[in-house]
């Protein structure tokens, strides 16, 4: 499967490392273009770099792993009929404030899917830590196997990035659709949290929509 990265940041770096690890191609972009990912490229064996534009036409799946604050920076019609991968996260300080999201109106990816219509968006990698993408990764089977949260209203989207999560190493769970999303978005029991499934489907369940939770990986 090709892959394109929107985003050249530590979560698009770990992903791209664990895809290629997993057979697939993958294309990694940021917004200054490629000839600022010399470092990168050199540094993850395998990958191919090009413009944002390249990686968004390039990838049967694509994500978009970049401050949520530019969301809309993303030409809607390079992503027309894409399984996109939305590991966005809200962060006021750095983001600016979104009224929306402060009065708990939406999620961050119905955001992102209202920019995209013509894409199916999934929430993924948005509840783990970069390094913990790779220092946790397992093989199927593994008995400490760590779930990923995911959300999605296609459902065939959402199974293909499932699959992805196999080959990468994780277990997933599904939390429903995107409107179901913020059960593990920034500050709820699930978030940034390694958890199996048993675990992190209790956790999802204990969220409360308007009710931050202290970030104990903040502290770790």
């Amino acid at each position: 499967m090709r892959i394109g990265i929107l985003g050249a940041g530590f979560i698009g770096r770990a992903v791209a490392q664990l895809a290629l690890a997993a057979g697939h191609e993958v294309m990694l972009s940021n917004s200054r273009g490629p000839h600022t990912l010399f470092s990168v490229s050199s540094g993850i064996r395998g990958v191919k770099v090009g413009t944002a534009e390249d990686a968004a036409k390039f990838g049967e799946l694509v994500l978009v792993a970049i401050p949520l604050a530019h969301y809309r920076s993303v030409p809607a019609q390079w992503l027309e009929g894409k399984t996109v991968m939305d590991a966005n996260n809200y962060y006021p300080d750095r983001d600016g404030h979104i009224p929306e999201l402060d009065r708990f109106e939406t999620t961050t990816s119905r955001l992102l899917a209202e920019h995209l219509p013509g894409a199916n968006v999934v929430k993924v990698f948005n509840a783990i830590l970069a390094p913990d993408l790779t220092k946790d990764a397992r093989a199927q089977g593994s008995p400490d196997r760590r779930a990923l949260p995911v959300a999605a209203d296609d459902h065939a989207a959402k199974a293909q990035v499932i699959r992805l999560l196999d080959e990468i190493g994780f277990d997933a769970v599904d939390a429903g659709g995107l409107d179901e999303s913020w059960r593990f978005e920034r500050a709820k029991p699930a978030y940034c949290i390694p958890l199996d499934k048993a675990g992190l489907k209790a956790a999802l369940a204990q969220a409360e929509r308007q009710v931050e939770v202290f970030e104990e990986w903040r502290h770790n």
